[in-house]
């Protein structure tokens, strides 16, 4: 089965909280609303300092995926009023 790179997630437990799912290495978890990331991989590879930009690159993406999904919905929002 071929996953999005990205999901939408909430959870009843933490109902002021927005999560991304990153499905792809390095696969991770992004609470949007803490800016806090779980990742589920190791992040593996011999520079350390090229992995953190990696990191970040991936991050700021799911941000920026999240930030474009919500507009979509807002822009439905607007067009069934």
């Amino acid at each position: 089965m071929k996953l999005p790179k990205f999901l939408l997630a909430d959870n009843s437990d933490f109902p002021e909280d927005l999560f991304v799912v990153h499905t792809e290495y390095p696969r991770f978890i992004l609470n949007v609303e803490e800016e806090e990331v779980e990742w589920l991989d190791d992040l593996e590879g011999d520079d350390e300092e090229t992995m953190a930009d990696e990191a970040t690159k991936v991050v700021e993406a799911a941000f920026k995926w999240c930030d474009d999904e919500l507009a979509k919905y807002d822009d439905e929002d607007d067009d069934e009023q």
